[in-house]
């Protein structure tokens, strides 16, 4: 399996220029201002969601009081914002965007935002649980078939169905049990949540018969929280050894996520604390050469941050961000389905 790329989003915008120019001038980036158009307001803020105004615009008329904004149109907005940010952040740290990948989390997202999405050019998607991933990747692969069945087909959005088919990059992010393993690695590209070594050689033991190893990531409790998953930052290194003498496995790098307050906040000076931490970590594991060949570094993956955090993360060294409301928005609808 090839090593992961950056996503760099096909959408016809420069995200660093819109940085760049935004860090210049002080000026907002788009997106995360107020506007009304044609009676709704957009959100003001990455996770808020659009509400529609009950009072008519000045000089406006009825009928252009009365047509709503289009939830791509939001969904766009959201999106870009989130990727501006991403690119300012990268350039405070002395990267560009195309250093970062954004895993974009569908968990809350409705399949019309998931398919705008894909439009868009975006091509990685991560999901918490097992179930739901099985669900969505099938949806997914239906829609991706259709488009390539009728290339010459035009999207709600306008775009061109054979210029916004990209191959999908499905990442589990949430806790992965051992009876579910077997699934998952039939349809994940990368496993973020690896929290021991009797879960990884459960994978090890699961992907006997596979011709390409599964890239997986350790996920340290760098905050110590019983909450939260992942080996001990001690432990890590061990772990990581441990995963590169598999012969179906292959350690990526690192995931970790901030510590949270019992009202379920992010502390920002607790997440740059976890975040520095981690990327110590990571840089100690990937100095010591564990988990690289002669064919290259192989070690090159940090995923940190959040749609609350991922700016900060991004600051202290990830090259991974893993981010939902900010681009769905808090409300979207949410796939039901059944408990892991």
């Amino acid at each position: 399996m090839p090593p992961f790329s950056p996503l760099v989003p096909d959408s016809g915008y420069d995200y660093s220029a819109v940085a760049m120019k935004t860090a210049a001038t002080g000026a907002t980036v788009k997106g995360t201002t107020p506007s009304t158009i044609k009676g709704a307001r957009v959100a003001s803020a990455p996770n808020e969601p659009v509400t529609m105004s009950t009072k008519p615009e000045p000089n406006s008329t009825p009928e252009e009081h009365a047509l709503p904004i289009p939830l791509g149109a939001a969904l766009r907005s959201r999106y870009d914002a989130v990727m501006a940010r991403v690119a300012a952040a990268a350039a405070r740290s002395g990267r560009r965007a195309s250093d970062i990948s954004v895993v974009a989390v569908t968990k809350h997202a409705s399949m019309e935002q998931v398919r705008d999405l894909l439009s868009f050019g975006h091509a990685d998607l991560g999901e918490n649980r097992v179930q739901q991933l099985i669900q969505r990747a099938a949806l997914v692969d239906e829609q991706l078939l259709r488009r390539r069945e009728r290339p010459n087909a035009v999207l709600p959005n306008g775009s061109a169905a054979e210029a916004s088919t990209p191959v999908v990059r499905w990442h589990l992010i949430g806790t992965l049990q051992r009876n579910k393993v077997k699934k998952a690695i039939e349809i994940v590209r990368l496993v973020h949540s690896v929290d021991s070594l009797r879960l990884a050689e459960e994978i090890q033991e699961c992907c006997q018969r596979r011709s390409q190893p599964v890239d997986v990531l350790v996920e340290v409790n760098v905050s110590g929280e019983r909450s939260k998953h992942g080996v001990a930052p001690a432990a890590a290194r061990h772990v990581v050894e441990m995963i590169d003498t598999m012969i179906h496995l292959r350690a990526r790098g690192l995931m970790c996520m901030a510590p949270e307050n019992k009202d379920g906040s992010i502390d920002p000076v607790e997440a740059r604390r976890t975040f520095e931490r981690c990327a110590e970590l990571f840089e100690e594991i990937k100095a010591s050469r564990v988990g690289n060949t002669d064919a290259g570094l192989r070690f090159d993956i940090l995923s940190m941050g959040m749609s609350g955090d991922f700016e900060a993360a991004i600051e202290c060294g990830a090259n991974m961000v893993r981010v939902g409301s900010a681009i769905f928005g808090d409300h979207a609808p949410r796939l039901e389905s059944p408990e892991d």
